[in-house]
């Protein structure tokens, strides 16, 4: 079985005493690939490193996450990015989006930190990777403002309505991330997944965060993308094997692995 964790921060201090152990516990466990986010310009470093150390199991992006979003530092982290695509190779524009649930106040500056790196993907022909905590109506219709032909992306850690779903599903080439939370007991995710195609699924973990049940209250890591693909497997009444074939298809055909 091969699965890919397509959203996981490795590269933060939560696994600085054991990242080696934590990348052979998930090889071990066949995921193996594990796709890097990266959240602003104080991480890019650190993700490189990672990346460059096992190249062929853990693959970089670039973006600015919203939640570092600030009027006097904008301008400096999106010629970050700029300076970073001339620089290095990178999968994807990510993380980026909106994020209401922190931090209502930087929504415009949010929005054009969002827009901009819209533009940069295009130019680069790369895949985005959207933040949408409390922000998938206003993240949406900024992506259907300026979809295109060349825009293809993924909606991380995908929480909404079969509604949402297919609002999703009419952009054309993007995806629905799916997560920890889809084992959470109130989480209601489970009870509209199965009536979405998993043609428009892949797997993530957003570790550290997000950890599925029955691990809660512990640091999740990419390992547990079993756990999530096992819960997808009981939603949909098909077996995991079948589960991590079509979301792994779904995820090299995105990011062109």
């Amino acid at each position: 079985m091969n699965l890919i964790d397509t959203h996981t921060h490795l590269y933060l201090s939560q696994f600085d005493n054991d990242i080696d152990s934590v990348i052979k516990n998930a090889i071990d466990n066949g995921i193996s690939k594990m796709l890097l986010p990266n959240i602003d310009s104080t991480t890019t470093q650190q993700m490189l490193s990672l990346s460059k150390k096992y190249p062929k199991n853990c693959f970089p992006m670039i973006g600015l996450h919203p939640c570092s979003v600030q009027e006097d530092t904008i301008d400096k982290e999106i010629s970050h990015v700029k300076d970073m695509l001339d620089r290095e190779k990178f999968l994807a524009i990510g993380e980026i989006g909106l994020d209401l649930h922190w931090n209502k106040s930087t929504l415009e500056f949010q929005k054009k930190a969002f827009e901009d790196q819209i533009h940069l993907a295009k130019k680069y022909k790369l895949p985005i990777v959207i933040h949408v905590r409390d922000s998938f109506n206003e993240a949406i219709e900024i992506v259907e403002k300026l979809n295109s032909s060349e825009l293809r992306g993924i909606f991380h850690c995908f929480t909404g309505n079969k509604e949402d779903a297919q609002r999703v599903i009419e952009l054309k080439d993007f995806y629905l991330g799916i997560g920890g939370v889809v084992t959470f007991k109130n989480g209601g995710l489970d009870k509209n997944l199965n009536q979405i195609s998993l043609e428009h699924i892949m797997l993530e973990t957003d570790a550290p965060y997000l950890t599925p049940s029955p691990y809660r209250g512990t640091r999740n890591e990419s390992k547990y993308i079993l756990n999530i693909a096992q819960k997808i497997s009981d939603i949909y009444a098909i077996d995991i094997n079948k589960i991590a074939e079509i979301t792994t298809k779904n995820a090299y055909k995105l990011f062109q692995l």
